[in-house]
C-alpha cells in the first residue's frame, strides 16, 4: 500500500489472519500488543515534556485540552472525564474537544475530521489562550481537524503538543513545544488505529495527567487523597485511606470526613495536627495544597513522618 504513514502500511505478520483460529487470533493480537509498552517507553523524555507543561498550565490557572478525531478524540475525552472523579478537580481543568461534537463519542463522525475551520472553531468557543497547554492527538499525524485546532491554539498563546504514532516531521517537531510518537507500527487489521495505536495513546494519557496530578498535590505517598466522599465507594476508600495514614479506626475515621464535610486532604490534615476544619483548610492552603508540606512525608512502613513541615519543598512540590 502506497502511504508512507506508518498506521496504513500492513503488518507482514498478520498478512493470513483472515484463516486463523480464535486461539491463533488471540495469540498474534496478544504478541503485537505486547510492543506498545516498549514503544512508549522510548517516548519516555517528551513524555516527561508534556508532564511539565501541564503542571505549569496547572500552577498558572491553565487547562489541559485535548483535541482529537475518533478513536484519538475519545480517548482524549475519556482521560479528561477520568479526573474530577479520581482526581477532585474541577471539570474544567482537563477538557477534551472531539470531531464532530459530543454524538461523535458514540458514533462515528468521520467526515468531521476533514476540515480544520472547525477545529479552530473549537479552540475559540473554549477560549483558549496563554495559560493552557493544547494536545492534539492524531495518530496518523495528519488530521486536519486536529492541526487546525493547533494552530489557532498557538495563534492563541498556548503551548501545544502533538501525539502520533508515526514518524513526525522536521515541521511538526519544529511547530509545537512537545512531540510524542511511540511508533507501535502496523496494525494486525491495516489502518485499524483503534488497536496499538490507541492503546499506546491510552498509556501516554494515563502518563500525563496521573504524573501531573501527583506532581500538583494530588496524591500523598501513592494514595489518591484530593477526593470529595460523594457516593458510597468514595466514602469507603476516604475512610479506608484515613485509616491507612493515621492508624485510626473506622469510626474515627468516618468522624472525621464527616467534620472535614467529605473532603479527604482537609480530614488528614485535621487528624494529623489536631487542627478544626477552618485551620487545617489554611494550613493546607499554605502549603500550596501539597500534604506532605502540611502534615510530613510518609514513612517506608506507609505512616506519616515527624509532622515538620521544615525543610526544603522539592522540585515537584513547589508551587
Amino acid at each position: 500500500m502506497l502511504d508512507d504513514r506508518l498506521t496504513e502500511q500492513r503488518n507482514p505478520r498478520s498478512s493470513g489472519v483472515d484463516v486463523l483460529s480464535p486461539l491463533e487470533l488471540v495469540d498474534l493480537i496478544n504478541s503485537e500488543d505486547q510492543t506498545v509498552a516498549e514503544a512508549v517507553g522510548a517516548q519516555r523524555v517528551a513524555i516527561a515534556r508534556a508532564i511539565e507543561l501541564v503542571v505549569h498550565a496547572f500552577r498558572s490557572g491553565g487547562r489541559l485540552i485535548y483535541v482529537g478525531a475518533g478513536t484519538s478524540g475519545r480517548l482524549g475525552v475519556l482521560d479528561a472525564a477520568e479526573m474530577p472523579p479520581t482526581y477532585g478537580t474541577d471539570p474544567t481543568m482537563v477538557q477534551g474537544i472531539i470531531a464532530g461534537g459530543p454524538d461523535a463519542l458514540v458514533r462515528s463522525q468521520e467526515g468531521a475530521e476533514d476540515h480544520p475551520e472547525d477545529g479552530t472553531a473549537e479552540i475559540d468557543r473554549f477560549g483558549v489562550d496563554e495559560k493552557d497547554f493544547v494536545m492534539g492527538i492524531a495518530t496518523s499525524g495528519t488530521t486536519p481537524f486536529v492541526h487546525g485546532a493547533l494552530g489557532r491554539a498557538r495563534e492563541c498563546g498556548a503551548a501545544t503538543g502533538f501525539f502520533l504514532c508515526t514518524p513526525p516531521t522536521p515541521e511538526l517537531l519544529e511547530t509545537h513545544d512537545v512531540v510524542i510518537s511511540p511508533l507501535v507500527g502496523p496494525e494486525v487489521v491495516t489502518g485499524s488505529t483503534r488497536m496499538k495505536a490507541g492503546t499506546a495513546t491510552k498509556m501516554v494519557l494515563n502518563t500525563i495527567t496521573t504524573g501531573a496530578m501527583i506532581m500538583t498535590g494530588k496524591v500523598f505517598g501513592n494514595l489518591m487523597v484530593d477526593l470529595q466522599a460523594t457516593c458510597e465507594k468514595l466514602q469507603d476508600r476516604s475512610e479506608r485511606i484515613l485509616m491507612t495514614i493515621l492508624d485510626v479506626d473506622r469510626s474515627r475515621a468516618t468522624t472525621l470526613l464527616e467534620a472535614a464535610d467529605g473532603q479527604l486532604k482537609i480530614a488528614l490534615v485535621m487528624g494529623s495536627r489536631g487542627a478544626e476544619a477552618s485551620e487545617a483548610g489554611r494550613l493546607l492552603d499554605e502549603a500550596g495544597g501539597v500534604l506532605a508540606r502540611a502534615i510530613g512525608s510518609q514513612t517506608a512502613d506507609g505512616f506519616p513522618g515527624s509532622g515538620s513541615t521544615e525543610g526544603p519543598a522539592t522540585e515537584a512540590q513547589s508551587t
